[in-house]
């Protein structure tokens, strides 16, 4: 399926998400936004049987941050650098934090600006060893966005979050997997072969349980200790009622792979 700079592909319940402007190495625009929601419409839809999703970039990059080309005027007038953020960033960050499947983004390339927050959006975030992150919004005067400023110090510190964020250097995968901020680096011309595998088998695992597993480690950051406890016993009772937990103690009793349908 095609949409505006998105391409997506579904098969074997894995949609792969491809952001797919790549003469400006997939920077983001309103019309890419538009086309994003349009195929989350399609991912969330239950009918096309999604059970993981993995992002990446067309072409040498992943994505490079906004696009700014056509973002000046000559009205004299100040626009508001927010506005965007509000009305088209935000649900769509939204609806990934809330995506009741797993998550893979396979960093192909230049991960910056607010491609940097696409990529580790993931709940496992795999990269190319050629890709780099880049905190590039000081290099334009502005401050970080799409949500960089929640996760990058729980992923990495503050202080190391400080440095990313005030110096704007580029962090090779590398030196990102070295400080935890992703999961895996793998060869260039393997990076996507990887990625697919790895959603694979998540796709065939229990997603509803896996699902469940997102949402907790998302809450936990900013629940209390009694909180978790309450989250973990209301998720624990709806997995005890599924298809799968009955179908994944059967098949360890018969020592056999269980086959789950995420239900």
């Amino acid at each position: 399926m095609d949409f505006e700079r998105v391409k997506l592909d579904i098969d074997g319940g894995v949609a792969k998400l491809t952001l797919n402007h790549p003469e400006v190495m997939n920077a983001v625009s309103p019309e890419m936004l538009g086309g994003l929601m349009n195929a989350m419409d399609e991912v969330e839809d239950k009918s096309n049987g999604v059970r993981c999703l993995l992002m990446t970039g067309e072409g040498r990059g992943f994505c490079t941050g906004a696009n700014l080309q056509g973002r000046g005027d000559n009205s004299g007038k100040v626009p508001d650098a927010g506005a965007a953020l509000e009305s088209l960033y935000h649900p769509f960050l939204r609806r990934l934090r809330n995506l009741k499947a797993p998550f893979v983004t396979a960093v192909n390339g230049p991960a910056a600006g607010v491609g940097m927050s696409f990529a580790l959006m993931g709940d496992m975030v795999l990269c190319a060893k050629s890709s780099y992150f880049l905190q590039a919004f000081r290099r334009i005067g502005l401050v970080p966005d799409g949500g960089s400023t929640w996760i990058l110090p729980r992923l990495v510190g503050k202080a190391r979050a400080m440095e990313l964020s005030l110096l704007g250097e580029k962090l090779p995968a590398e030196t990102a997997l070295e400080w935890g901020l992703v999961n895996r680096v793998y060869d260039d011309e393997k990076l996507i072969d990887e990625a697919m595998a790895l959603a694979k088998d998540l796709a065939s695992g229990p997603t509803k349980s896996l699902a469940g597993i997102r949402q907790l480690y998302w809450e936990s950051t900013d629940n209390t200790y009694e909180e978790q406890l309450n989250l973990e016993r209301q998720l624990q009772r709806d997995m005890g009622y599924s298809s799968d937990f009955r179908e994944g103690v059967k098949a360890f009793l018969q020592k056999r792979p269980a086959e789950f349908k995420g239900e």
